[in-house]
């Protein structure tokens, strides 16, 4: 048995059935022309077409544009020129390859064929061998146009698949949204004469930020801020967790509270409460998130304030005298090591006293400059709100003021949330 591989044919001995180019336009107003062209093309196995003039041409390539042209350049009525630009204006999802045949060789004639839509040239009378080879260059061209739509087509297609799965995960995402914003079902809420008012603006459709209030009785009130490690999903389905563990209308599920012995709720200790939520986070496993927190409780009746701080952002308390000043010794976040102690403070706020919890959305926003907000610029900014502004309104012009002082470069890089307390006792 014989291991003789057959040698390759060149490309320009190689028939029809080999390549791109299968059907052949021959366009030419001399008879005798058409036949030499035709007699050569089907001897090499092509397909042939012939056409005696532009118009007839043209005619045949709006039905079934062929794969090459060769075309005379001097014909009577649409000269080849014409014709040329003509076949190029057609829409096809295809190319076909164009050969101008001419007796003129000066190289602005030669730009006038390219101009009008040309690739290559043949001066008459056609020699038989550069004829097959200007063909078979035609064909690797051809070719690799053809490759070239092949994969187009295949990213175009990969491309819709892409947008479909984006449009889904889209839709998923602002459905989550909404479900992420049912965790703030209030976002002002009055406790007798004060008032806790919250704000939350993730960078995206949902965000790692989480910001809440509840109350068991009259005289007693509980709020928090809470930031999530991370952005996106992940971090949105940790807050769905912290807001069961916090929540609002489910007090048995809440682990600020605690009940008493006549079968009613009392808040727990904020540090208590930070330690419980750190046992609870590590102790669920698959999870690698931890959180920052501020998390204060106040007697209403005599206005003090119990509060622990846990990694988070130091707390601004806004005395109604005028005076600002930040609270906190920082503290370990929640979810990373295990028995960590949380150090609680107490301090008595006084009426008209605004305590405010906040994110380092803000602190950590970039300016215009550059450089970060942080905490002299959070007072700056909190300088130029309108006074008379309480509430969800001052928080929504804090956060507008931020908005403008952001640099537009990087835009909302994390998400920005607030709680502000506002006391005034009964």
């Amino acid at each position: 048995m014989s291991n003789t591989v057959p040698d390759k044919k060149p490309d320009s001995e190689r028939g029809a059935e080999n390549g791109s180019i299968r059907r052949v336009l021959v366009v030419d107003d001399s008879r005798l022309q058409r036949r030499i062209l035709v007699a050569s093309l089907k001897k090499w196995g092509f397909e042939v077409i012939e056409a005696e003039s532009g118009e007839a041409a043209m005619a045949i390539c709006e039905s079934a544009p062929p794969d090459l042209i060769l075309s005379d350049w001097m014909m009577p009525g649409m000269d080849g020129l014409e014709f040329c630009r003509a076949f190029r204006d057609l829409p096809s999802d295809g190319y076909g390859y164009f050969i101008l045949l001419t007796s003129k060789s000066e190289k602005n004639e030669v730009a006038q064929g390219l101009d009008a839509g040309a690739d290559d040239f043949l001066i008459k009378p056609v020699n038989s061998n550069e004829l097959r080879a200007r063909i078979s260059a035609g064909d690797r061209i051809l070719e690799m146009q053809r490759e070239l739509s092949d994969k187009n087509r295949m990213i175009s297609e990969t491309l819709d698949q892409l947008q479909a799965a984006y449009d889904m995960i889209d839709k998923d995402l602002i459905q989550a949204k909404k479900i992420q914003e049912s965790l703030v079902p209030e976002l002002s809420r009055s406790f007798g004469n004060s008032r806790v008012s919250l704000l939350l603006k993730p960078c995206g459709h949902i965000g790692g930020d989480l910001v809440g209030m509840f109350a068991t009785d009259p005289d007693h009130v509980g709020f928090y801020s809470i930031d999530v490690s991370g952005h996106g999903i992940t971090s949105a389905m940790v807050t769905a967790r912290l807001g069961g563990y916090l929540s609002g209308s489910y007090f048995d599920q809440n682990l600020g509270m605690e009940w008493r012995p006549d079968g009613s709720h009392s808040l727990r200790e904020p540090e208590t409460v930070a330690g419980l939520l750190n046992e609870r986070l590590l102790a669920d496993t698959g999870i690698d998130e931890y959180f920052t927190m501020a998390y204060a409780v106040v007697d209403l009746r005599t206005g003090l304030m119990k509060m622990v701080q846990a990694g988070h952002p130091h707390p601004l308390i806004l005395r109604r005298d005028g005076r600002a000043e930040f609270i906190g010794e920082g503290g370990v976040p929640v979810g990373l090591l295990s028995g960590v102690p949380y150090a609680q403070i107490e301090m008595t706020l006084q009426p008209g006293d605004r305590l405010l919890l906040y994110s380092d959305g803000f602190t950590e926003c970039r300016l215009r400059n550059g450089k970060m907000l942080e905490q002299v610029g959070l007072l700056d900014l909190i300088a130029t709100c309108d006074g008379r502004q309480t509430g969800r309104e001052f928080l929504d012009d804090l956060f507008w003021r931020l908005s403008q002082a952001m640099s537009p470069e990087f835009g909302m890089e994390d998400d920005v949330s607030a709680t502000l307390f506002e006391y005034h006792p009964p």
